[in-house]
């Protein structure tokens, strides 16, 4: 350190070490003058100017001798021409100055070759002194700052990494690399350097804690700051140094803050004496002054009080107890809290003699308040402000039905929800978790926070939990099962009364002893063409009377409705009644007590069955007259159109015969399509009047006993015909004896006909389609089956209905009868038939025909 501030220009000891430093910064600068000067000096400006000079010398010196010349050359005149002479003259002359010059130049070299070796010498030794300085300065432990003037800073040094320093420009930016403290403080002492010449000698802390030593000098018109990297002895005391102007101010912190507050603080050396006390001690012992009480010794505890401090208090124990004194004459509680320290011992006492005066009276009244409480019949429980069971009651015992020592033990109050859980006492959650906390939150509520739970066991509990202002909080549990079920009840009820009232057809209005409107329903209004304003509760009959008067203002409606609901008769009067409307309508009214003093007031719309009434009336004596013409009817067209289709076949089989006469080709023709037409025809007539006297519920079966073989045989022999047409055959599948059953025979065999033509109609040709006959008990049942198209889901519940055909996909069209009069034949027998079909598989019909006990004539309900 000495060696580098020897180094710098400005030190206190420039002038003794003056003969080891021939080269500083000042006088380095007066040597680089002086050799400016001589290579000035010696330049070729002023060369030129010796040699004009020394020219000059020679021509001064050279006149005599030119003279000299002349006179003997004007001696000799006679010798050499003036030419010659002058020629002569001149060589000499220039000899002469050429000889002199020479001898003037071979000086002046030797000259500068004296001071070229002086001067080389000279910057050997400076480059010496140079390299010295600059291997100094570049040591890796040092950085120097030069300022001159108000030119660019020049940095030279570095150091080490470890500080954290910046090698490049940045190092001038203090704030990044150095705490903020010593930032501050360097750079202001930077600024009184440069402005006012103060140095300064300071330590400084980068933001790695590492610890610099910073110097600031001025010299030569420049400022110099020289930043070192401190060694391990330095650096461990800079940091001491450091750590102890902390450690006093935070002393001086602490000092000033315990004389602030109105605590009694002291510290005692290690036989007990006071050595500091802040103002409320002071106060407290009646001392002008802290001085004055240390200086005599005024104790504000008892010595049996500091006996025991110094007999119970240990460096790992520090003595903390509430210890009673006087103080301005009154007894006073403190709550002492005293530390052993290696230099002695130090203490508060902190003035508890309120809360203690509180804390009795809260005692009391906590005690008062728990025997209260433990004579309620509502469930309590307090927590303290570490969340910890302090106090239940019997009822609280009895809700939850806990160990007495689980509840002795003072549980967390997130225990005890977890053990209620785990018992399945409360409410079941989707998110216990959240829940809970939710639970929880009320220790962090301003307000009261209220819920409902809902037992697993069937209880209601409104629990209000009221968080306490010193910490903790009260639960209460208010019992609402009883309640709520009365609620719920009274509250279904009230609804399902009044989603029923509002939902009749009847208008009801109910009406209280004092004749006033009590509630009514949307009918009432409706009935009697009036707002809900004008019917709202609390509405006197008599205004409701006259706001219906529109309607109807005879004497035995409002009127009567009044005396009946508010007459002051002992025994409460009902009635009953019809009133006709002007509008129209006709309503039936019941006036009826209820057993709470009010009455009932309802009206039935009748109008639509008195209308109906009056309708069937009329209608059912028309219907009875167009029976009659129905009738009439079918009995005349059956006559009428199947006389004149009889005789058109009977002619034309007789064109057949051969006594008429022979026919051509084309007559026969015609006769054939006559012919088959009126078949036709005929069968269409014979279904549509056998559907029409169905229907006019006219037609009457002819039972009988069927011997159900011959009637297969019959079929088939009537069928054949028409199935050699279509090119379809018949498979017949019975037992070899049916039996006989009781029916109408030729019913039975329309039936049969009609379900098995439809079959050939829809069957390809080449196919067969069957009939499978067979008995169940006295039943008669077969089965028609073909391998048609089928008919398709949709299609299958029309096929009953009349006109509904299948022209489109069978091989003969028709009028779509034939399954509607088998299904009027079936059930005219008291029989059903079903139809099963697929598409492309074909179709099934099965009919079930029961047999009568006696033979007798039925007509078609």
């Amino acid at each position: 350190m000495s060696e580098l501030k020897s180094s710098l220009p400005g030190q206190a000891d420039d002038g003794a070490r003056a003969d080891r430093r021939p080269l500083m910064a000042g006088q380095g600068y007066k040597s680089a003058t002086a050799h400016e000067a001589a290579k000035q000096e010696h330049g070729p400006l002023a060369r030129f100017l010796k040699s004009c000079a020394a020219g000059t010398a020679l021509a001064t010196l050279a006149r005599p001798a030119l003279a000299q010349a002349e006179q003997q050359a004007a001696a000799t005149a006679h010798l050499f021409t003036s030419s010659q002479v002058v020629g002569v003259s001149v060589v000499i002359g220039v000899i002469s100055a050429a000889l002199l010059s020479t001898l003037w130049l071979v000086r002046q070299r030797g000259n500068l070759e004296n001071e070229s070796r002086e001067i080389r010498s000279a910057l050997s030794d400076a480059q010496q002194r140079i390299s010295q300085y600059q291997a100094l300065i570049a040591d890796k432990n040092r950085r120097i700052v030069i300022w001159d003037g108000n030119a660019r800073p020049e940095l030279l040094g570095q150091l080490p990494p470890e500080t954290g320093a910046p090698q490049d420009g940045e190092f001038l930016a203090f704030g990044l690399w150095l705490k903020s403290r010593s930032a501050s403080e360097l750079e202001k002492a930077i600024d009184r350097l440069r402005d006012e010449a103060q140095s300064f000698d300071m330590v400084v802390e980068t933001i790695r804690d590492e610890i610099l030593e910073a110097q600031g000098r001025v010299s030569g018109g420049r400022a110099f700051v020289r930043f070192v990297a401190l060694n391990n002895l330095r650096a461990e005391l800079a940091e001491l140094r450091i750590e102890r102007d902390r450690l006093m101010t935070s002393i001086s912190a602490f000092q000033t803050m315990l004389d602030a507050i109105d605590m009694p603080a002291w510290q005692r050396d290690p036989v007990g004496r006071l050595t500091w006390v802040n103002q409320a001690y002071g106060e407290a012992v009646e001392a002008r002054s802290p001085q004055q009480a240390i200086n005599e010794g005024r104790e504000m505890l008892t010595t049996v009080a500091r006996e025991r401090i110094r007999a119970t208090t240990t460096p790992e124990s520090p003595f903390h107890d509430k210890i009673s004194t006087v103080v301005r004459g009154n007894r006073t509680f403190f709550d002492v809290v005293d530390v052993r320290v290696p230099g002695g011992s130090a203490g508060i006492a902190i003035d508890v003699s309120d809360i203690e005066a509180v804390r009795a009276e809260l005692e009391r009244t906590l005690k008062s308040h728990a025997e209260t409480l433990d004579h309620l019949a509502t469930p309590v429980a307090i927590f303290d402000g570490d969340r910890r069971l302090q106090f239940y009651n019997q009822a609280f015992v009895a809700l939850w039905e806990l160990d007495i020592a689980f509840l002795e033990g003072r549980p967390d109050n997130s225990e005890l929800l977890e053990r209620l859980r785990a018992a399945k006492k409360l409410p079941d959650q989707l998110n216990w978790k959240s829940w809970k906390e939710a639970a929880l939150s009320v220790y962090r509520a301003l307000d009261t926070q209220s819920d409902l739970w809902h037992l697993p066991n069937g209880q209601t509990l409104r629990v209000f939990a009221t968080a306490h202002p010193q910490g903790g909080a009260t639960w209460v549990f208010e019992n609402l099962t009883e309640q709520v079920d009365l609620e719920t009840r009274y509250n279904t009820l009230v609804k399902v009364q009044g989603e029923t009232i509002d939902h009749l057809s009847e208008g009801v209005a109910v009406f209280g002893p004092d004749g006033r409107i009590r509630l009514s329903n949307p009918a009432f209004r409706a009935l009697w063409g009036i707002t809900e304003t004008e019917a709202k509760p609390g509405t006197h009959i008599r205004a409701l009377g006259e706001a219906c008067t529109p309607s109807y203002d005879r004497p035995d409606g409002w009127k009567t409705f009044a005396e009946l609901i508010t007459s002051f008769d002992d025994e409460r009067r009902s009635g009953q009644g019809t009133l006709e409307l002007f509008s129209g309508l006709v309503l039936d009214y019941a006036v009826i007590p209820l057993p709470n003093a009010q009455t009932m007031l309802t009206f039935v719309n009748m109008t639509d069955s008195v209308r109906a009434e009056r309708a069937l009336t009329e209608k059912n004596e028309a219907l009875r007259k167009a029976d009659e013409l129905k009738n009439d009817f079918v009995q005349h067209v059956s006559y009428e159109l199947r006389s004149p289709l009889t005789n058109i076949i009977g002619f034309t089989d007789l064109l057949r015969t051969p006594g008429v006469g022979p026919l051509t080709e084309r007559q026969a023709e015609y006769i054939d399509h006559i012919s088959t037409s009126s078949s036709v025809l005929l069968t269409l007539v014979n279904d549509i009047l056998d559907l029409a006297t169905v229907d006019a519920g006219i037609m009457r079966l002819n039972y009988a006993d069927i011997d159900l073989n011959d009637l297969l045989d019959d079929v088939s022999m009537q069928i054949a015909d028409r199935l050699h047409e279509s090119g379809v055959a018949l498979e017949i599948t019975a037992p070899a004896y049916l039996g006989s059953i009781v029916a109408d025979p030729q019913r039975l065999k329309q039936i049969l006909l009609k379900l098995l033509s439809n079959a050939a109609n829809f069957s390809p040709e080449g196919t067969s389609i069957s009939l499978e006959c067979h008995r169940e008990g006295t039943d008669f049942v077969f089965a028609v089956s073909d391998r048609g198209p089928g008919i398709s889901p949709d299609m299958i519940a029309t096929v009953f209905d009349r006109f509904a055909t299948g022209a489109k996909s069978g091989k003969r069209g028709g009028a779509g009868l034939g399954l509607s009069i088998v299904d009027s034949f079936v059930s005219l027998h008291h029989g059903d038939v079903t139809i099963d079909s697929e598409p492309g598989k074909g179709t099934t019909v099965v009919c079930r025909i029961p047999s009568v006990d006696v033979p007798h004539s039925a007509a078609a309900e």
